[in-house]
């Protein structure tokens, strides 16, 4: 274990004794139910079926369940500033949101950011009614690796709140310099 109590692993969970994997809260790489399922499916896969997956390439999401809920995936605003490139960002009040209107829970927003020369999405959050469940669009573009285009021209079922994430990223702007 290193300082923190945290068991030390490599990208696939094997630790530096032979034969021995971590899983969960004890090897420090996200302490949520969804991190440890995954870390037990790449264990799974690599052991049992012979397949090289890695935690390393994991795109981090999580989900705060308060009212309304809040979830993110990938990279934070703070993070793409601080990493210095070339993005975008687009930000949309939940008011806009007809499904949010519809139950009167307009309260939050929803958040996406871009790389500005690959189209590739960076990071998203959603607070607001449905935020949890409607990140996965989010995920899912991100882990496909594909242009946030794919998304944007997708047509989306009404009333839901994920049919306001094309008009979202329909509004992307040049994510400013920090000031």
């Amino acid at each position: 274990m290193n300082r923190h109590g945290i068991i030390e692993t490599d990208g696939q969970l094997r630790t530096k004794v032979d034969g021995i994997w971590t899983l969960g809260d004890v090897n420090g790489r996200g302490a949520f139910t969804h991190t440890s399922w995954n870390d037990y499916e790449v264990i799974a896969s690599n052991v049992l079926d012979g397949e090289s997956r890695s935690v390393d390439t994991r795109i981090m999401t999580y989900a705060v369940f308060v009212d309304p809920p809040f979830a993110r995936v990938g990279m934070s605003e703070e993070d793409v500033r601080n990493d210095g490139r070339a993005a975008l960002i687009a930000t949309m009040p939940m008011s806009r949101v007809g499904r949010a209107r519809e139950r009167g829970e307009t309260d939050g927003f929803m958040k996406a950011l871009v790389d500005a020369n690959t189209e590739r999405l960076l990071g998203a959050a959603i607070y607001g009614i449905e935020g949890d469940e409607a990140i996965h669009t989010f995920v899912d573009v991100i882990n496909a690796d594909i242009s946030y285009k794919t998304l944007q021209r997708a047509m989306h079922i009404h009333p839901t709140v994920s049919e306001l994430i094309p008009t979202l990223l329909g509004n992307l702007q040049p994510l400013a310099a920090r000031g």
